[in-house]
């Protein structure tokens, strides 16, 4: 069933290529799932998002029952393939399944001769969810109105591999218990500020708690990168935001922090240079990235059999750590169980953790405007869990991230760049065994350059998502590398596409599959393409014949501080 899927959809692509259709995709690895296992595909959903704001699909779910007991299969994947066509801008898109986030997308803006995108993501680690029945949500809030007409026509299949001798169950927590809204109604994911809050109870037999973090920001907080410390926001003369471009997201557990993450900037298709993003998105779009805490160490705390507070908030480097309006987050809590029903007890041992990281600001206002904001991070605590069993585990969890942003204005403020990067490495371990690794680093690199009057944009962005994670010990460890250069220009005067978008892409994994991309696009089209490693399809190298994307209106791009371009 899945290849049939694959072969319909490879032949519905080339169909619609030969049509002028764009097909569009994010560069990223196919999922390590079992090539030869038996498997059984159902659909989950189909909806058309016209005007559905605040609209969601609302659909239940019944996992299937011929691939092998349920809950025991060796993995889970979800495929969503897209249409559109008319003028868009690009939407947020969430899945809420049994009151957990599960995927965070967004949609590509369409063209007057239609778009098409699928993606196949590996949801293994959700198979206690996928194990029952429950509702599944997905939004995706459109607007169609007067010069937005184009809509978005979704399907969503999920495909079980059975396990086998040689496909064993993939492992898994025991609950997942989910730190959102709990709506029944629309997505589960929260606005922030002010800070989210959920009081839980946690099984008092739990021994490891693993929580996954979702966050992006939205509205004023799309560009946060190039929001200004606010003591230089006089100089820039209203044209960006204030509260600073540092962004941490925090997770406390009463009222303490446990855990920190330094958000990956993600690009949306409309964002900044959207002639960039035809065919390639930026990296993340189609799928954001999650990052994930060990709370292990507050165990003890959270088995007493009483509710206690989860709270997931974003701070800034200003002194009252605000920030504008607004992110989304939410989270979950992935809980391994002792075999025994008794009660988990023990302490924590050491606790060197500040309320927020350690900033500094400073500038130049000589020629134009200079604004450098630097952070650095450090989370250390140390705890003893003693199980039901009576097992003993001496965990270790620490975190060291950095964090610099310089912005260049021009004097003139047509010409904003802005270099930033953040690195950081975590690690837990139980028993002097490592239970979650996270190295990362996140170069980030915009040159923005308004001219002819304010008719003309330029845009370079050169950045990357290097990241080796094992996000816990029943997640298959990867490292990822992306390099992604990405070049636009948005002309009032002109409807034909201009960009570049140039990616080298690699992934490995602890199960040894890899996979390697190298993929150039050009005016809408793609210019070079070479795939290789055991996950792809196959291997090859091609330049494939070239063909512009033919004239058509887009939407103004959406800068940085709200600015305007053209009249």
């Amino acid at each position: 069933m899945l290849l049939a899927l694959q072969l319909l959809a490879l032949s519905l692509s080339l169909t619609l290529s030969r049509a002028a259709v764009l097909v569009d995709f994010q560069v990223a690895q196919p999922p390590p799932l079992p090539k030869n296992a038996q498997t059984c595909t159902i659909e989950i959903l189909q909806r058309t998002f016209g005007n559905s704001y605040g609209d969601p699909e609302i659909v239940q779910y019944t996992p299937p029952t011929n691939c092998g007991p349920v809950g025991s299969w060796a993995g889970i994947s979800l495929n969503f393939t897209v249409t559109s066509n008319g003028t868009q801008y690009d939407r947020l898109g969430t899945f809420t399944f049994q009151n957990v986030e599960i995927w965070r997308t967004s949609t590509p803006e369409p063209t007057p001769s239609g778009i098409i995108w699928t993606y196949v993501k590996d949801v293994t680690r959700y198979i206690p969810l996928f194990s029952k029945q429950g509702s599944f949500i997905l939004e995706l809030d459109n607007i169609v109105e007067t010069g937005l007409n184009g809509e978005y026509a979704t399907t969503l299949y999920a495909t079980f591999y059975a396990s086998s001798a040689q496909y064993p169950a993939a492992p898994q927590a025991n609950t997942i218990i989910p730190v959102t809204t709990l709506s029944n109604t629309n997505s589960n994911v929260a606005s922030v500020p002010p800070a989210f809050s959920l009081n839980v109870t946690v099984p008092q037999n739990a021994v490891q708690i693993y929580a996954e973090l979702y966050a992006s920001g939205n509205g004023d907080e799309e560009f946060w990168y190039y929001n200004a410390a606010n003591e230089y926001l006089d100089d820039l003369d209203d044209e960006t935001y204030g509260n600073g471009p540092f962004r941490e997201v925090r997770l406390l557990v009463d009222s303490q922090v446990a855990g920190v993450a330094f958000p990956y900037p993600v690009v949306f298709t409309g964002g900044i240079a959207p002639t960039a993003w035809q065919p390639i998105t930026s990296y993340g779009a189609l799928d954001l990235p999650t990052y994930f805490v060990d709370l292990t160490p507050f165990v003890p705390i959270l088995t007493d059999g009483n509710p206690h507070n989860i709270s997931i908030d974003v701070a800034s480097a200003e002194t009252n750590h605000s920030i504008n309006g607004n992110w989304f987050v939410s989270g979950s809590l992935q809980v391994i169980t002792d075999p025994s029903p008794n009660r988990t007890t023990g302490k924590i041992t050491k606790y060197d953790v500040q309320p927020y990281a350690q900033t500094s600001t400073t500038g130049n206002t000589t020629s134009g405007v200079v604004i450098t904001v630097a952070a650095n991070r450090s989370v250390h605590i140390e705890a003893e869990i003693v199980s039901g069993s009576g097992v003993v585990t001496n965990v270790v969890w620490s975190q060291q991230l950095e964090y610099s942003n310089t912005q260049y204005w021009s004097a003139d403020f047509n010409t904003q760049n802005v270099v930033q990067t953040a690195s950081g490495s975590f690690l837990s371990t139980h028993n002097g065994v490592s239970s979650l690794v996270d190295q990362f680093s996140y170069p980030f690199n915009v040159n923005l350059s308004i001219v002819d009057d304010g008719t003309v944009l330029h845009v370079l962005v050169d950045h990357s998502y290097q990241r080796t994670s094992q996000p816990s010990p029943f997640i298959l460890g990867s490292t990822i590398n992306e390099h992604q250069v990405a070049y636009g220009i948005w002309n009032e005067g002109s409807s034909s596409p201009d960009g570049t978008n140039n990616n080298t892409f690699s992934y490995s994994d602890l199960q040894g599959n890899t996979y390697s991309r190298n993929v150039n696009a050009s005016a809408g089209s793609i210019a070079f393409d070479q795939e290789s490693g055991t996950l792809a399809p196959y291997s090859y190298s091609t330049v494939p014949a070239f063909f512009p994307l033919n004239p058509f209106t887009m939407p103004k791009p959406r800068l940085p501080g709200a600015r305007k371009i053209g009249s």
